[in-house]
């Protein structure tokens, strides 16, 4: 217990606190697609929690020290409900977790709450989907290596990156520019107790429609908790990725609930991220920097 203690001192002086963004950009160029001029405002709590309405998505850039600098990235998505958005535990922290990796953190404030008229998690799939296009298409001029681009979801961020991983060869828009020319697809993906992906009022419990993989879906990192009420989600999910034939490792923590993010403690649910960089690692993705393609 102690060494789990002076894990979790270590989590704290390393982790939180993150810097700010190196960057930060518009992931539309103008208004983005199916939604409407004023459908109001931000509003933030202790700058750790966004509520209201988000019409502006963005792109935060976190960049690791150029000495640990692996070339690789990760779009994170936060969890929050599709009401507000978790920017601190499940957004800018993470990126600095990532950045002790090695790894460049790109933060995604997408659109909330859900749109009349749009499926429920469309316009925050659009955002994802033309992010990572971003990302990729800039991954030269930023010193990435484009086959080493991942996604984290939390949450409902989970689900945003379940949907991204279904519809990797299925632009969910109507192609505005070069950056939409970019392939969309992640080269893994970190899902972290993931929720909404299921149908409502179905016995059995089944995922929703347009959610599939197949050989080509990347590799997947799954962690959920045991006492976390959607845990099934995660285990649907993970079986219907093994069904498909993709590399997947899935822990479930005997507990921890849902919504802790990347929160330091005495607790084994707390020692995800290093599991998920033991994962990584494995994986080839936490590879010294060589040549950007």
């Amino acid at each position: 217990m102690l060494h789990l203690k002076r894990l979790a001192l270590l989590f704290i002086s390393t982790f939180l606190g993150a810097a700010e963004p190196t960057l930060t950009l518009n992931v539309w160029p103008a208004l983005p697609p199916g939604d409407k001029p004023g459908l109001g405002e931000e509003k933030w709590e202790a700058k750790q929690m966004l509520k209201g309405v988000v019409t502006t998505p963005t792109l935060a850039v976190y960049r690791p020290a150029r000495e640990k600098d692996t070339g690789a990235a990760v779009l994170i998505a936060p969890g929050g409900g599709f009401f507000q958005l978790s920017m601190g535990h499940e957004g800018a922290d993470v990126a600095a977790w990532l950045n002790t990796l090695g790894v460049t953190g790109i933060v995604l404030k997408y659109r909330i709450p859900v749109r009349e008229g749009m499926a429920r998690s469309l316009p925050m799939t659009q955002d994802a989907q033309r992010a990572m296009s971003i990302i990729r298409a800039r991954a030269a001029e930023w010193g990435l290596d484009r086959d080493r681009i991942g996604i984290c979801g939390f949450s409902a961020g989970g689900e945003v990156a379940v949907n991204v991983l279904s519809h990797s060869g299925d632009r969910l828009y109507p192609a505005i520019d070069a950056f939409d020319q970019v392939d969309p697809r992640p080269n893994f993906s970190l899902l972290i107790y993931t929720g909404g992906i299921l149908k409502r009022d179905v016995t059995p419990p089944t995922l929703n429609d347009g959610i599939g993989f197949n050989k080509d879906t990347p590799p997947a990192f799954l962690s959920v908790s045991h006492d976390d009420r959607g845990v099934e989600q995660t285990v649907l999910l993970y079986l219907a990725l093994k069904r498909a034939g993709v590399p997947a490792e899935m822990h479930i923590w005997s507990e921890g609930g849902h919504g802790y993010g990347i929160r330091p403690g005495p607790m084994p649910h707390t020692t995800w991220p290093a599991r998920a960089a033991d994962w990584l690692k494995v994986r080839g993705f936490l590879k010294p920097a060589t040549s950007v393609k």
